[in-house]
């Protein structure tokens, strides 16, 4: 065997080997790191927010047709002229309209704090913020972790932008993933009062 092929087989073989000291360094990185989360990516989705809030203010209200409708103007009208505390009527949606979509949201209960029913940190609460939680093991994190599988930074709960009063989980690509129930999640989803999140050994539930 030549002298060019011989170095050319080591200048290979060192090759490969620095390949796969930077892929180690790059789970590495990304066990104790997380996903980072784009600050312009967050203040789009706070831009889109308030854009669609004052779009639902601005949104004009459906009118009651016929007298069904005005017996439930004349209602809201009584209701509002008695004494403070008086139940108002509120009159039902002209022709079977469907109710809007947030209210439909807000009839179980909007969650407002998540509590850590198993693991290290158990009976730990945290009232949920409008400018969301991240929850991992960073000293960054509005909940910290003290849990072996746990990423640096590894799944955010914030108000879900299409849902007045919602709120959604996601997960910031952990290496050991968030669940929900049995369910690992594969993208942003809905929370409501009850769910229950498993983060390695740490439970966490949305309570109202």
């Amino acid at each position: 065997m030549s002298e060019l092929t011989l170095t050319l087989l080591r200048l290979g073989l060192l090759a490969l080997l620095w390949i796969f000291i930077f892929s180690v360094v790059a789970v590495l990185r990304t066990d104790l790191y997380g996903t980072a989360v784009s600050r312009r990516g967050q203040r789009k989705a706070a831009k889109r927010q308030a854009k669609e809030q004052r779009k639902a203010a601005r949104a004009p209200q459906p009118a009651a047709v016929g007298a069904g409708g005005a017996a439930g103007a004349a209602g809201v009208a009584a209701g509002a002229a008695g004494a403070p505390g008086a139940p108002v009527p509120v009159s039902a949606p002209a022709d079977g309209a469907p109710a809007p979509r947030w209210g439909r949201g807000r009839g179980k209960g909007a969650p407002t704090t998540l509590v850590v029913t198993e693991g290290p940190l158990t009976g730990t609460t945290l009232p949920l913020r409008s400018g969301g939680l991240l929850i991992g093991r960073n000293p960054e994190c509005a909940l910290v972790l003290d849990d072996d599988y746990a990423s640096g930074r590894h799944c955010r709960i914030y108000p879900d932008p299409t849902n007045r009063g919602g709120w959604v989980v996601e997960d910031l690509g952990s290496t050991n993933g968030t669940f929900i129930g049995r369910d690992k999640l594969t993208s942003a989803r809905p929370v409501e009062i009850g769910t229950t999140l498993r983060i390695g050994k740490t439970v966490l539930e949305l309570r109202g």
